[in-house]
């Protein structure tokens, strides 16, 4: 058992925590939120992120788990202390280390003799040093280990991982944090804090380069007459491709992909390379949203202005109630532009709340959400809606036509109810 110390609970840093203390380890979570800690003391989660809560008890239980009030009462006795503090983008993809200084500030005097700190925030490549120039402590080694979390499947993702990469100058520490991980048998990576910290902006810019490149073939299968499915079962099986991120949608979102997406754009261009591929690959994703907004503009139509939509969904993805750099919302806000009235269900979004357009009407059920409407746009998807009778909604909606910007509903379903459906790449 390692004594541990996780600054920050927000996403990355509560499933870090909950996890590592699962896994046998002595666990202080520190955060800046007097309320949130007292929450978090009590066993309440806040966000939604499937087997949190229950670990969380868990951890509380066995008494191997606990949060506090700043960072410095976290520390003192911590063998390894994990920094997760926010590192919010600029407008040129830059990252703001303001936070993750400020912590290193805040623990640099209170940090145990010979205890190693560890970087989990994503942060761009250089940032060990900065955190070693902050704390001024030559007997701390600084290590990066970037985290490699789904939101709404986190907790699987940190118990079973695909890898664990750890980046240090120094080969006892690195040793030491891919120790901690030894319960769960990972394959483990260790490399130089550069390479590890470029490791976790490639893979989400690649991950995006496999959605962006589904969506322009998409737009391909509509203009030839192909079925996109079946392409993308077809070279899925090819085994230098893999099945994996090869789904059409209304484009992708939230808190990672276009965020590392603009910060390798940015690291790539302080680097001297013009890296025209991944700038494709984020121009192709803003085409999809205006893609999108235009196969509603025709099924109201051919004008949006006075139409009633109703939108099924609002997190860019189902099984979270993370509502940042959500497809959804960018396609809702265009057809706000466009004169449109949104009417809109999802099952962790009961009201108005900072993400959502204040003009959006929220209905508190998935068939009263269409009521009157001309359109019906399908943009996260939530199982609820994949089980919805088309004869429910056709009670209620005053049009017939259905954008399935996930391929999610049952289109000969739906047809046989009267339903126009229009999907993507199909």
């Amino acid at each position: 058992m390692t004594r541990l110390a996780i600054i920050g609970t927000g996403y990355v840093g509560l499933t870090t925590g909950v996890c590592f203390a699962h896994l046998g380890h002595d666990v202080v979570c520190a955060d800046v939120d007097v309320d949130k800690v007292a929450r978090l003391n009590r066993g309440e989660v806040s966000i939604v992120e499937h087997r949190l809560d229950e670990l969380l008890a868990e951890g509380l239980r066995k008494g191997n788990l606990r949060f506090v009030v700043g960072a410095a009462a976290a520390v003192t006795d911590a063998e390894i202390v994990f920094l997760c503090v926010p590192t919010p983008q600029g407008e040129d993809g830059s990252a703001d280390l303001s936070y993750v200084e400020a912590a290193s500030a805040q623990i640099a005097k209170a940090l145990a003799y010979e205890a190693i700190v560890v970087n989990k925030s994503t942060v761009p490549v250089g940032s060990t040093r900065v955190v070693e120039r902050v704390l001024q402590r030559p007997d701390v080694r600084v290590v990066s280990n970037p985290e490699f979390l789904r939101e709404g499947s986190a907790v699987d993702d940190f118990l079973k991982p695909d890898r664990v990469v750890v980046g240090c100058e120094d080969n006892a520490a690195a040793v030491a944090v891919a120790a901690l991980y030894d319960a769960i048998r990972p394959h483990v990576i260790i490399t130089d804090p550069a390479s590890a910290e470029t490791i976790k902006y490639a893979a989400n810019a690649f991950l995006a380069t496999k959605l962006s490149f589904v969506n322009a073939i998409a737009a391909i299968c509509e203009g030839v007459g192909a079925d996109v499915d079946d392409v993308m079962v077809g070279i899925g099986y090819d085994k230098r491709i893999g099945s994996e991120f090869l789904r059409p949608g209304p484009g992708w979102g939230g808190s990672c992909f276009g965020k590392d997406s603009r910060a390798l754009l940015n690291i790539a261009t302080n680097a001297g390379y013009r890296f025209d591929l991944l700038s494709g690959v984020i121009a192709v994703n803003d085409e999809q949203f205006d893609r999108v907004t235009d196969k509603i503009r025709v099924g109201a139509g051919g004008s949006l202005k006075g139409a009633t939509i109703a939108v099924w969904g609002l997190t860019f993805k189902a099984r979270t109630d993370d509502l940042r750099d959500s497809p959804s919302i960018s396609i809702i806000n265009r057809l706000l532009a466009q004169g449109a009235r949104v009417q809109a269900f999802d099952p962790t979004v009961a009201a108005i709340k900072p993400g959502v357009p204040a003009d959006v009407v929220i209905h508190e059920n998935v068939v009263s959400a269409t009521a009157d409407a001309d359109v019906l746009a399908v943009l996260t998807e939530w199982d609820d809606f994949r089980w919805t009778a088309p004869a429910d909604v056709a009670a209620v909606m005053k049009g017939r036509h259905v954008v399935d910007g996930r391929n999610l509903l049952d289109r000969a379903a739906w047809q046989h109810a009267g339903f126009t459906h229009v999907g993507i790449g199909r």
